[in-house]
């Protein structure tokens, strides 16, 4: 069932970080919250050590309960982020209908030309033809089936964190000696790997270039040198007598 929102098709998606006492009881009641509103569990993540615990939860619900369940999940415990999107799929929507149901009358046309057939090569022919708009077709139901699926249920990534375990965001801005000298050591090994890349593609061609270049100047010199040996010296003219 497709959840439409004044007859628009809309995707929710969103991700909520919260700070809980025991990980292990609030993923339990974040599993709970999802089971309870009709949706389920699509994956789980969980790393923990004396000192540190985090789940990762990935949840699905249905669209018309996402925000109530995200409200939920953020009472869990002390919520420290949370981001929410939406986008409108309706014209996709509309778009992948009227393609389906154009493509459906292409293999009903094919298939009624297919029963028709006179000649061994027409048969041939016309199967490979419904074959291939079968497969469109197939294609084209698969993602209306996504789309379908994505409207109706929604997705929430809740991540739980003990009261020890570290926020780490994407939007912070770093600065300081740490960070820039980290960023100089990201950028120098970077450097280190393309110059490293350069020459590992390059070494197979000079290990045959270079003595083939080689071979050829000593092969060059020494015709050069044989050629003027071959040559005759130089005969200096007689004296002219002088006049009387």
């Amino acid at each position: 069932m497709k959840y439409r929102l004044d007859d628009r098709a809309i995707i929710y998606t969103g991700s909520i970080t919260v700070r809980v006492k025991d990980v292990g009881a609030a993923a339990a009641q974040a599993t709970s919250i999802a089971t309870g509103s009709g949706g389920f569990v699509g994956g789980d993540k969980r790393s923990s050590n004396d000192s540190y615990a985090e789940a990762t939860i990935v949840l699905r619900v249905p669209a018309p309960k996402f925000g109530a369940v995200v409200d939920q999940l953020a009472k869990l415990g002390d919520q420290q982020q949370r981001d929410i999107t939406t986008e409108d799929v309706t014209e996709e929507a509309l778009d992948l209908d009227a393609r389906i149901s154009s493509q459906r009358a292409r293999v009903d046309s094919g298939r009624r030309l297919l029963a028709q057939a006179k000649s061994l090569s027409d048969l041939v022919m016309l199967e490979g033809e419904l074959a291939k708009r079968e497969a469109d077709l197939a294609s084209l139901e698969a993602k209306k089936r996504r789309m379908d699926d994505l409207t109706a249920l929604s997705t929430i990534t809740v991540t739980l964190l003990a009261p020890q375990a570290e926020v780490v965001t994407e939007d912070d801005d770093e600065i300081g000696f740490m960070t820039g000298l980290k960023a100089g050591w990201t950028g120098l090994v970077g450097a280190l790997v393309l110059l490293l890349t350069i020459v590992g593609l390059l070494l197979p061609w000079l290990i045959v270039i270079v003595p083939v270049v080689l071979g050829t100047v000593w092969l060059a010199r020494r015709h050069h040198r044989q050629r003027l040996r071959a040559m005759p010296a130089p005969q200096t003219p007689a004296p002219t007598p002088p006049s009387p």
